[in-house]
C-alpha cells in the first residue's frame, strides 16, 4: 500500500489494540482456505483487509457525526494459526469462545468453511448467510458449512439463506434446502421485496420468532455470514465464485447493517474474498473492509 496522508483531524479506522475486558467487538482472523473448491489465496484475506481498513474512516456521518472508536470498544485478536482441518477448527472454536464476553465477534476469513468453527465457537443458535450458494455440499469443504452444522443440531428451521442465485446451484442441493426447512429469500426476491422487508423476515426466522411477534421477542443468538461472492462480479472480482448480476456493493452493506443492528446477530464472518486475485484497486478487499464497519455501524445504532 503506498503511504496515507496524516491529519489528526481525520483518524482512520483499524489498528484497533488486542481484547481488554469490555470490548464491545473483536475482530479475529480465520485464514482457512485448504478445502477450498476452487483454488485461493483467501488465507491472505485477513491482513488485506486490516490494511484497506485505513483506508476509510470510522465516522457515520448522522447527523450528529459517530465516531466509531468513541462510540464503541473494538479490540483486534491477530489470527488463528493453521485454522483448517479437525484440529484447525477446534483452534478456531476455542478462540471464538474465549471473546464470550464481547456484544459481537468479526471472523475474517479465508473461505467459507470458516463459518462452521466460528458459529460453534459463539455457541449459535440460528443462522444468516448473505450467498449466492447454498453450502449444503456434501464433505468438509467451503462448499459445505450450512449443512455441515445442520448435521451437529443446528436447527434449518432457524436458517435464512439470502441472496441464493440462479444458476450458481444445483436442483438436487435445493431441494435439500427446501425440504430441510431453511428459509430461502433469492436474489431475485431480495430486489422485489426491498432490504427492510428482507432483514425483518431473516431477524424474525433466525431469531426463533415466531410469526406474528415482536423480533425483539427472540431468542438471539444469530450468527452472520457473509460470502461476498454473492455480490456482482464487478465489484467483487476477487471472489472465485462471484457471478455477473449479483448484489450490488450498497445492497450488501445496508443487509450488513441492517442485521447487524439486531441485538440477537452475535457473530459475523466475511468470507470468501481471494486478496491474491482482486484487480488491482483492491475493490473486493476493500468490500470487505466497508463490511466490518457496517457490522460496527449496526453495533452503534442498536438501541
Amino acid at each position: 500500500m503506498s503511504a496515507l496522508s496524516v491529519d489528526p483531524r481525520w483518524p482512520r479506522a483499524g489498528d484497533w489494540p488486542p481484547p481488554s475486558p469490555g470490548a464491545d467487538a473483536v475482530l479475529l482472523g480465520v485464514p482457512a482456505h485448504e478445502t477450498s473448491l476452487s483454488p485461493t489465496g483467501a488465507s491472505q484475506t485477513p491482513a488485506a483487509v486490516r490494511e484497506a481498513l485505513r483506508r476509510f474512516s470510522p465516522t457515520l456521518l448522522g447527523p450528529p457525526p459517530v465516531d466509531l472508536d468513541q462510540a464503541l470498544r473494538i479490540a483486534d485478536a491477530g489470527d488463528v494459526a493453521d485454522p483448517d482441518g479437525r484440529e484447525g477448527e477446534a483452534r478456531v472454536r476455542t478462540a471464538v469462545s474465549q471473546l464470550d464476553a464481547a456484544r459481537l465477534v468479526i471472523a475474517l476469513g479465508g473461505d467459507n468453511s470458516a463459518t462452521y468453527a466460528v458459529a460453534q465457537g459463539r455457541g449459535a443458535r440460528g443462522l444468516i448467510t448473505l450467498d449466492a450458494h447454498f453450502d449444503l455440499r456434501d464433505g468438509e469443504s467451503n462448499g459445505s458449512p450450512v449443512r455441515r452444522l445442520i448435521a451437529d443440531g443446528l436447527d434449518p428451521r432457524r436458517i435464512v439463506q439470502i441472496g441464493i442465485a440462479d444458476f450458481a446451484n444445483s436442483a438436487e442441493y435445493a431441494r435439500r434446502a427446501f425440504d430441510s426447512g431453511i428459509t430461502v429469500i433469492t436474489l431475485d426476491e431480495v430486489r422485489r421485496r426491498g432490504i427492510a422487508d428482507v432483514v425483518a423476515e431473516a431477524l424474525r426466522v433466525a431469531g426463533g420468532v415466531p410469526p406474528g411477534r415482536a423480533v425483539e421477542g427472540g431468542t438471539g443468538g444469530i450468527h452472520l455470514d457473509i460470502d461476498v461472492d454473492v455480490c456482482d462480479r464487478a465489484v467483487a472480482p476477487g471472489c472465485p465464485a462471484s457471478v455477473p448480476g449479483g448484489l450490488a456493493a450498497w445492497e450488501l452493506r445496508a443487509l450488513v447493517r441492517g442485521l447487524s443492528r439486531d441485538p440477537g446477530v452475535i457473530s459475523a464472518d466475511i468470507v470468501e474474498v481471494d486478496a491474491t486475485a482482486d484487480t488491482a484497486d483492491a475493490r473486493t478487499v476493500r468490500l470487505a473492509a466497508l463490511c466490518v464497519l457496517e457490522l460496527l455501524a449496526g453495533l452503534a445504532e442498536r438501541r
